[in-house]
């Protein structure tokens, strides 16, 4: 066996989210069912780094797995790549050592949201950004972002459905900056983990604040209260990716 280590990027618009789903189209589902073929078995397993809701892109998800035999990184680059859809790309491919899992290893993850700001939903960009077109003061939003950073517990970020009980997370950077070419704003948020929907409920949030809908510090209040009902908004899935996923140094590994 030989472990490799993937990183992709996709247009999640016509997938049911990453994690494989019965009679669903997902990304993990059609990897695996690519390496299954390469490999001339019915499937092989996949770790991600995490999964991605139906919707939401990835322009840095990482996944590792076990492969029958060895071949060459870049090899195993250009057959995945002969084998992706044409909402998938295989960006890098790498031999790790065993012990490298793409979840478990991870240290941290970095999110981008994008906000389209037209008063009408542009029709070529709808599928790739969310869409405010209300009043928003930016210097409010950046008033609120420091709140966000450091360690909290996210609770009333945190969509019903999750499974993970402990709800703290550590936010090392929240920026917000406008795009004048595309008449949008970009939020990133990086982090060493993040809930079900935490980011889009955080955007949400935001956007709220810059329109007046709440006070700047209203974080500080929500971290108290332990109550999702009280953040309320999810922004749309459409605006989410999954920028980049960040690991110690795994010195010897190679690239292709």
């Amino acid at each position: 066996m030989t472990h490799y280590k993937l990183t992709l990027a996709y247009d999640g618009t016509n997938f049911a989210g990453y994690q494989v789903q019965p009679h669903q189209r997902t990304v993990q589902g059609v990897l695996q069912k690519a390496l299954g073929k390469m490999a001339k078995c019915e499937s092989i397993h996949i770790d991600g780094s995490g999964r991605t809701d139906s919707g939401v892109h990835a322009l840095g998800q990482v996944v590792s797995f076990d492969y029958p035999g060895e071949i060459p990184a870049r090899s195993m680059l250009l057959a995945m790549n002969s084998l992706m859809p044409l909402d998938i790309e295989i960006l890098n491919a790498e031999i790790v050592p065993a012990s490298f899992h793409a979840r478990y290893s991870a240290i941290g993850k970095r999110y981008m949201y994008r906000v389209a700001r037209g008063r009408f939903t542009d029709p070529f960009n709808r599928l790739y950004t969310g869409h405010y077109p209300y009043p928003l003061d930016l210097d409010l939003i950046r008033a609120a972002l420091p709140d966000v950073v450091g360690t909290h517990d996210f609770t009333s970020f945190a969509a019903s459905g999750g499974v993970i009980e402990n709800k703290v997370r550590t936010i090392y950077e929240a920026t917000v900056r406008e795009d004048a070419a595309t008449n949008e704003i970009v939020f990133e948020f990086y982090g060493n983990g993040f809930l079900y929907n935490m980011v889009r409920i955080l955007v949400a949030t935001l956007l709220e604040i810059g329109n007046g809908r709440r006070p700047v510090h209203d974080f500080l209040r929500l971290y108290e209260v332990l109550d999702r009902q009280q953040a309320r908004g999810t922004a749309p899935a459409s605006g989410l990716y999954l920028k980049e996923v960040y690991y110690p140094d795994q010195g010897g590994a190679r690239r292709a």
